[in-house]
């Protein structure tokens, strides 16, 4: 197993793991916002190689804005994160967080957040597996006018 920046040699692959994550998401757009990633001092995404195969994917920003549970602003927050079915539960996952926090820590950020639906129990146990608290819980509303 390999870990790798996100480039221009991956992004591609990226995005098609994106995809898998959301698929409700364009290819094109993501690929779009991704590769605007490649240089970015606020964003690093990695992805997992097995052999020839992408895997998974993290995709961690620095925000700098309200984030629910934060102490001290800014905070590393994992945007997304997956590992394809069949590669979960043997640690691709933990691999791809421990290097993000070590990004984050360069970067001398102290925190690290993260969301997931109310209703994603694999999810939340992930989160909560490797060192995540909860922070709270939300319904979100909306009404049309």
């Amino acid at each position: 197993m390999h870990i790798e920046v996100l480039s221009t040699h991956n992004c591609q692959a990226l995005t098609q793991l994106a995809l898998e994550l959301w698929p409700e998401c364009v290819f094109e757009e993501e690929y779009e916002q991704f590769a605007g990633l490649i240089e970015s001092e606020n964003d690093i995404c990695y992805v997992v190689r097995e052999q020839e195969e992408y895997i998974g994917f993290v995709h961690v920003s620095i925000r700098h804005e309200y984030v629910e549970g934060a102490d001290d602003l800014p905070v590393a927050y994992v945007e997304g994160i997956y590992v394809k079915p069949r590669y979960q539960k043997q640690g691709v996952a933990k691999q791809l967080m421990a290097v993000s926090e070590a990004w984050a820590k360069q970067k001398g950020l102290t925190q690290m957040a993260s969301d997931t639906s109310v209703e994603n129990s694999a999810s939340i146990e992930f989160h909560q597996k490797i060192g995540f608290i909860e922070a709270e819980r939300i319904v979100c509303f909306i009404k049309a006018l």
